[in-house]
């Protein structure tokens, strides 16, 4: 029972932050908060990914370029191009680097405006990191695991930021309904979702980029953008004056009506 509570804690934390800290804040300011706040949420980005982790201002950019050529030869992950998620991911994984080690030709609009913690992001982007955390992971199941399958477990843990987003760039852009009518391959691929928190969105998302609640329809419900109202309410951040509130377009909000 403690490896499947831990397994489920751990996904949600890391997806939690990653939609949060890496995607909403990092990749598109929908909000600001003090640098205070901003390093407490960036060490525990760190901690909720461990070996896994993904540095913001990496995230940043490489969201920022899925953006701007979303489904097009130049976005750096679109399943448009790849026959399963595996090539994609590691080409991606390639793009990471690439940007990380500065060898990646990123136009200048892409840069700038996300969180930068330069100590961290070196420690946390490390080998030497990745496997004490990955080894941390083994050492808490050959301590609680009570059955020898449950360490097939362990890559999940391994791999949960890159695995969160190649669920999200995957299906969000395969799967689902549609919202709006774009040039992308954008789809909601569930109406509640409480697998990545409402990043399985996509369609929503990429019509109104700049909205912190990827919900649109009535029954769509996207639970990060809750935990985001509590803590503006406790005054912990302030939303940007560039947010959006995403609206159905009129023919599809009479038909609801």
């Amino acid at each position: 029972m403690e490896i499947v509570i831990v397994l489920i804690a751990h996904s949600t934390l890391s997806v939690f932050f990653q939609t949060f800290f890496l995607h909403r804040y990092a990749s598109h300011r929908m909000f600001t908060m003090s640098k205070r706040w901003e390093r407490t949420f960036h060490f525990l980005t760190y901690l909720t990914q461990g070996s896994s982790y993904l540095v913001p201002w990496v995230y940043a950019i490489l969201h920022r370029m899925h953006h701007a050529y979303s489904d097009t030869p130049k976005d750096p992950h679109s399943p448009r191009y790849y026959s399963s998620v595996v090539p994609m991911m590691l080409d991606t994984a390639k793009r990471y680097d690439a940007i990380y080690d500065g060898t990646a030709d990123v136009e200048p609009r892409f840069r700038g405006g996300y969180p930068e913690w330069r100590t961290l992001d070196r420690i946390g982007n490390s080998w030497i990191s990745r496997l004490a955390w990955g080894t941390g992971y083994v050492l808490f199941y050959a301590a609680f695991a009570s059955h020898w399958w449950q360490f097939l477990f362990l890559p999940l843990h391994w791999t949960m930021g890159p695995l969160h987003g190649a669920i999200v760039n995957w299906c969000g852009h395969r799967y689902g309904y549609r919202n709006f009518n774009s040039d992308d391959d954008s789809r909601n691929t569930l109406a509640l979702d409480l697998v990545t928190l409402g990043e399985l969105f996509q369609n929503n998302h990429h019509k109104y980029s700049m909205s912190p609640n990827f919900a649109v329809r009535w029954f769509e419900i996207d639970p990060a953008y809750q935990v985001i109202r509590v803590f503006a309410w406790l005054g912990i951040l302030q939303m940007s004056d560039k947010v959006q509130v995403a609206r159905l377009e009129p023919e599809v909000a009479r038909a609801e009506g």
